[in-house]
């Protein structure tokens, strides 16, 4: 569900501006609402992009470790666009996630999520009824 635009009421702190679950498929699209939702959010054009990468890398990992398929919610709080992912795979911890660039310190993987925790003015896992959440977020000033 992507808000309406020519609706100012969605522009309160805390409504939703997209809800949606996706697929490997439907990631293109996902990217093209985001930077939409962004964009109409206030998200200034030099951080929409590291938005969308950040958002992407996410929903990309539930895809590939959690079984196929995720739900997003994007949605203004305050001065932040947040967006978060949740999936229905084993889950991790932010632990898991590099401190170091991924590979210069031996890890194979995680440079999705180094990356994303890097670019994001805000960033969290937590554990879901099943899976993971993971909790970015974009100042909007």
């Amino acid at each position: 569900m992507l808000a309406d635009p020519r609706r100012r009421s969605a522009n309160r702190a805390g409504d939703h501006l997209l809800k949606r679950r996706f697929t490997a498929g439907e990631l293109p699209r996902l990217r093209v609402q985001v930077e939409e939702c962004a964009a109409w959010a206030g998200l200034c054009e030099a951080r929409r992009g590291d938005f969308v990468l950040a958002v992407d890398e996410i929903a990309s990992n539930a895809i590939e470790h959690a079984g196929g398929t995720g739900s997003l919610l994007l949605r203004r709080v305050g001065d932040e666009l947040e967006c978060r992912i949740s999936d229905s795979g084993p889950g991790f911890s932010e632990d898991l996630i590099p401190q170091i660039l991924p590979g210069l310190d031996g890890a194979t993987s995680g440079r999705g999520l180094w990356l994303t925790r890097l670019v994001t003015d805000r960033f969290a896992v937590s554990a879901g009824a099943v899976g993971a959440v993971v909790t970015l977020a974009m100042r909007l000033r």
